[in-house]
């Protein structure tokens, strides 16, 4: 398949259904739509709503099922990350290649901003088809349950309390099970789910989700002394100027690409029942393996 048309396509699907559930920057209170929308529509990959409909095709299902749950889980990651760069949090100037919300918007506009996608996401969710299997309050139940105090969110209070600390290698995973991988999981769950897949097929994803969410992450982490702040749309270095537990700080380079290696056969391996249906997952799991940025 042609993985970078395939994107391409996805990607524009995802940006005009986006564009359609938001309100216009032009609706009153303009500001906090204007900064909605700044951080929304920055360039970011589109990895967790795209995983989103490859996981609805790779069951069977339709690309509109499947749209309002992507759309969400975009919302959902785009108010973390605003989160994520405050000053009470990373302190980050830059993401997606530009000034981060508070830095244009101001510190109480950027928090409303993330609280507005946060919350709008359940309102797009809420516009999801139920199929025999699942209920749209259980799309709904799903994405709160990814995003809230138990692995969201607990992730990134664990990963805040560990600032500083020498945290073992369970410590580390623990944080990034849940402040990445959980999100991640429940993208490829929820198109799954939009596709009323079985509970086995669905069992089969759950593990393809959860290894590809951290190999995510530690590519992530590897990236991060590795590549320049032009690359990564980001500030490079963050994480070692913070004195953060990673992957390299922990288990050295050699050793974290092996485990990023490693994880990527787990994610492959746990497709083997969907056969030639998952050929746009594997494709995207080595896509995110080889990724520079």
């Amino acid at each position: 398949m042609d993985l970078a048309l395939y994107l391409t396509a996805r990607t524009a699907r995802i940006d005009r259904a986006l564009d359609g559930f938001l309100p216009r920057a032009s609706v009153k209170p303009v500001t906090i739509h204007k900064a909605m929308r700044y951080s929304l529509f920055a360039g970011g990959k589109r990895l967790r709503p795209v995983l989103t409909l490859a996981a609805a095709e790779a069951c069977g299902g339709g690309l509109p099922q499947a749209t309002p749950a992507a759309c969400a889980v975009e919302c959902i990651h785009t108010y973390s990350l605003i989160h994520d760069d405050l000053p009470c949090m990373d302190d980050d100037d830059l993401r997606r290649g530009r000034p981060t919300s508070h830095k244009v918007f101001g510190e109480g506009v950027a928090v409303l901003a993330g609280d507005g996608l946060l919350t709008i996401a359940f309102e797009i969710l809420a516009q999801a088809a139920p199929t025999s299997r699942y209920s749209t309050a259980a799309l709904i139940r799903e994405l709160a349950s990814a995003s809230g105090s138990r692995w969201l969110i607990g992730g990134q209070v664990a990963d805040l309390e560990g600032e500083g600390k020498k945290l073992t290698g369970p410590q580390l995973q623990y944080i990034h099970c849940c402040k990445t991988a959980a999100l991640l999981t429940a993208s490829i769950r929820l198109g799954a789910m939009s596709a009323n897949a079985t509970p086995a097929r669905l069992a089969a994803l759950t593990d393809f989700g959860q290894a590809l969410g951290l190999a995510f992450q530690v590519i992530d982490d590897i990236l991060d002394v590795t590549q320049t702040t032009e690359k990564l749309g980001k500030t490079a270095g963050k994480d070692v100027a913070a004195t953060k537990a990673t992957y390299p700080a922990i288990h050295g380079l050699d050793r974290s690409r092996k485990e990023a290696h490693r994880l990527t056969a787990a994610a492959h391996a746990s497709l083997k029942p969907f056969g030639k249906n998952a050929a746009t997952l594997r494709a995207l799991a080595d896509y995110l393996l080889a990724r520079d940025y």
